[in-house]
């Protein structure tokens, strides 16, 4: 269904001011779905609840559209969201635990002191601040207790990593590793797959009967309406009244009003298409509709127009081989293929140690290039990743790498050499290795912290949440 902010929305100009602002999503009267009983509760740490009116006030807050989580309710975005108010509370649970605290006096110097809300001249103007929550849709009340919440868990960060002190040999071997020279040795392995042109319809046969059923290609059957001010009230204009008919619309839907009812009921054409199947040259409304086959009878917004469709049927049938587009498809699965499994046989004799340096040479003959890497921030020829893999292996290791384009090499690295650390590198490594030491005890943290507090979940509340959304 259409969610839009229409009551301020009367002419074009009032929908583009609405289009700016930042409305939080707030979910009026869900509340009472929940009244007696466990049921108000979606979660307990402890003997700390955790309500469900915390939760929507959460997502309140988050800014998340409701048609985002609609969307995304079978990608778990409901315990995702829960999860996160979980850890929020165990947070603060912490600091209370720890009795952190921040002065009022430490709370507006902060405020006061932040580069966006001061002049030139680093006085703090009251103007900046006030335009700042205006044009985020704050409160100065919530915003400051958001900024608190923030220096309260950075103090606890700081609390627990506090007297982190790296030894200098440390230091010294994260500088090595990250600053040493690699000579690299690779060959493209892309004259080493077969060829496309080479695959003939045997293999396509054979590629389909392998995995006829996760080919089958859909095909729909539907018909769709485009609405708009000028075919549905007769002007231009995106006024109250045209809003009043979408939301009558949108009411038929509910009420299981056929489509051609309301299409006859409004006096518009619609449009019929049968065995449409996806393709990325296709209309942007067919395309849409498409892509929201999974609701089979709706209203949705693309553009200045509402799309009204309705999905009669989808059929799933095996790939046709005398369509060309469908043809070329599945050349292109089939090439892929050939090279994940080229790829892959040759990392498991690498892995098996059934790959030696002559079975290199012989198979990167008049191939063989080679290529130095400054660092392990140098991306100037494979992709960051791949760098990082390399750095992380000894001499005369053999690998795979590939490149931004995603070309595939076979890499050998062939010898690297040290560099020296200086006084400016030094600093930056000791803060560096001092972050990673942190962060390893903000992992063990972490797992004190689940063996510390007892989390439980009331999975039929948070179906209850997710049954709201549907």
């Amino acid at each position: 269904m259409i969610s839009s902010f229409r009551n301020f929305a009367k002419t074009k100009f009032a929908g583009l001011l609405v289009f700016i602002m930042i409305i939080p999503f707030v979910f009026w009267g869900m509340g009472s779905m929940f009244s007696s009983g466990n049921t108000n509760n979606i979660a307990k740490i402890d003997n700390e609840n955790i309500s469900t009116q915390d939760f929507i006030n959460y997502l309140n807050n988050s800014g998340i559209p409701e048609k985002t989580i609609k969307e995304n309710l079978n990608n778990n975005i409901i315990e995702e969201l829960l999860s996160s108010l979980i850890s929020t509370t165990l947070l603060e649970l912490e600091v209370k635990d720890y009795d952190i605290k921040i002065s009022k006096n430490t709370l507006l110097k902060m405020i006061t002191n932040n580069k966006n809300f001061v002049d030139e001249k680093g006085v703090f103007q009251r103007t900046k601040y006030e335009k700042f929550l205006l044009e985020n849709n704050q409160s100065a009340p919530s915003f400051e207790l958001r900024l608190k919440n923030r220096e309260l868990q950075k103090n606890l960060f700081d609390y627990i990593g506090a007297g982190t002190v790296s030894p200098q040999f440390l230091i010294k071997k994260l500088f090595e590793e990250e600053n040493k020279k690699l000579e690299i040795e690779f060959v493209n392995l892309e004259s080493f797959y077969k060829k496309k042109d080479s695959i003939d319809e045997n293999d396509l046969k054979s590629f389909l009967e392998e995995n006829k059923d996760q080919l089958k290609v859909e095909y729909l059957n539907f018909s769709y309406a485009v609405i708009n001010p000028k075919n549905l009230i007769g002007i231009d204009e995106f006024n109250q009244s045209f809003f009043d008919k979408i939301d009558q619309i949108e009411i038929d839907i509910t009420n299981d009003i056929p489509f051609k009812t309301i299409i006859d009921n409004l006096d518009i054409e619609s449009k019929n298409i049968n065995n449409f199947k996806y393709s990325s040259d296709k209309n942007e409304i067919e395309k849409k509709i498409f892509e929201l086959r999974n609701n089979n009878f709706d209203l949705f917004e693309i553009g200045d127009n509402y799309v009204l469709y309705n999905i009669d049927s989808i059929d799933e049938k095996e790939p046709d081989l005398k369509d060309a587009e469908t043809k070329m498809e599945i050349i292109e699965l089939v090439n892929q293929k050939n090279k994940y499994d080229y790829n892959r046989n040759l990392l498991n004799k690498i892995n098996n140690n059934e790959f030696s340096s002559s079975d290199f040479s012989k198979m990167g003959l008049n191939k063989i290039q080679t290529t130095k890497l400054n660092s392990i921030k140098d991306n100037t020829k494979f992709q960051i990743n791949a760098v990082e893999i390399l750095y992380s292996l000894p001499l005369n290791s053999f690998t795979l790498i590939n490149d931004e384009k995603n070309t595939i090499y076979l890499a050998r690295i062939k010898s690297f050499e040290k560099d020296t650390i200086d006084d400016q590198k030094l600093k930056e490594y000791v803060q560096k290795q001092n972050s990673n030491i942190k962060n390893a005890m903000l992992k063990s943290y972490d797992l004190f912290l689940n063996n510390k507090y007892d989390v439980n979940l009331n999975q039929k509340t948070i179906d209850r949440v997710k049954n709201f959304f549907q």
